[in-house]
C-alpha cells in the first residue's frame, strides 16, 4: 500500500548523528508527497585536530553506517539518501562506485550518494563547466580524497579550502559570513563552478545567493544531493530559494 504521507516517494536518510545541518536542508527541499526518515549514523563528537583523527572519526562512521542504513530500512523507504558525504569521495570515483554498490546491494532500492549528486549537477552545467573551487570542512587527507575524486572525473580543481572544523559538530558551527568568504577565497583563476562538500556545512542557502551575485554555478552538496535523489525517481518539482540546480535543471 502507498505511504499516505509519502505518496510520491518515501526516502530513507542517513546522516551522522553529530550532524545538525542537513536534515532541516532537505526538509525545507522537500516538495508534498515526499518524506524524509532519518536514521541516524551513531558517532561520538571526537576532537579533530590532524590527519590521524580526523581518520578515528572515519572509523566510527564505516563502523556504524551499515547499522543506520539497517535501521532505516525497516520504514521500508522506496530510496535512500545519504547526508554524509566524506565516505562517498573516499578512494577516488572507482571507491564511490564500490561503496554504492555495496550499500544498494544490502538496501535493495537505489541510492542517492553526494560524490555521484555533484558529479552529475556539474555536467547538468554544461562541458564547459571544467575549473573548479571546492570548499570543505575536512582536514588535508579528506581533502585529498576530494581532490583525487573531482580529478578523476575530469575537472580541474584550481582551488580547495579545507576549513579544518575541530569536530564533526563544530563543522555546523561555521557561519554563513564564514562560507561567504570561503566562496571568495576560492574564486579566484578563472574557475567555472564552485562546489561545497561536508553535509554538516549549512551552505545551501548561501549557495544559492552566491550563485546569483557571481553569474556562476554555486553548488552545495546537500542541494546536489537532495535534488539527485528527486530527478533519480522522477520528481521534476523546481523548488525556488535554494539556487538554480533545483529551480531550473
Amino acid at each position: 500500500m502507498t505511504d499516505s504521507l509519502g505518496w510520491r516517494r518515501k526516502f530513507g536518510v542517513l546522516a551522522p548523528s553529530t550532524n545538525t545541518s542537513v536534515q532541516p536542508e532537505f526538509d525545507g527541499m522537500r516538495p508534498a508527497g515526499v518524506t524524509n526518515h532519518f536514521s541516524r549514523i551513531i558517532i561520538p563528537d571526537t576532537r579533530v585536530t590532524g590527519d590521524k583523527s580526523f581518520m578515528a572519526m572515519m572509523d566510527n562512521i564505516r563502523a556504524a553506517l551499515m547499522p543506520a542504513l539497517d535501521a532505516v530500512m525497516s520504514c521500508h523507504p522506496d530510496y535512500v539518501v545519504m547526508g554524509m558525504s566524506a565516505e562517498t569521495f573516499w578512494d577516488g570515483l572507482q571507491g564511490s562506485v564500490k561503496l554504492q554498490r555495496k550499500m544498494e546491494k544490502r538496501a535493495r532500492v537505489g541510492i542517492a550518494m553526494g560524490a555521484d549528486a555533484c558529479q552529475a549537477a556539474l555536467r547538468r552545467y554544461g562541458r564547459n563547466v571544467k575549473r573548479l573551487g571546492l570548499i570543505t570542512p575536512y582536514m588535508p587527507v579528506g581533502d585529498r580524497q576530494v581532490h583525487r575524486f573531482f580529478t578523476e572525473c575530469g575537472f580541474e580543481v584550481v582551488n580547495l579550502l579545507g576549513l579544518k572544523c575541530k569536530s564533526p559538530v563544530a563543522i555546523a558551527h561555521v557561519s554563513e559570513q564564514r562560507l561567504r568568504d570561503a566562496i571568495v577565497e576560492v574564486n579566484r583563476g578563472s574557475v567555472d563552478a564552485i562546489v561545497q562538500v561536508g553535509t554538516n556545512l549549512a551552505m545551501a542557502r548561501v549557495a544559492g545567493i552566491a550563485e546569483f551575485w557571481l553569474d556562476k554555478p554555486v553548488i552545495a552538496i546537500n542541494t546536489a544531493t537532495y535534488w539527485w535523489a528527486l530527478r533519480q525517481n522522477g520528481i521534476r518539482d523546481r523548488m525556488q530559494g535554494w539556487g538554480s540546480l533545483l529551480a531550473e535543471h
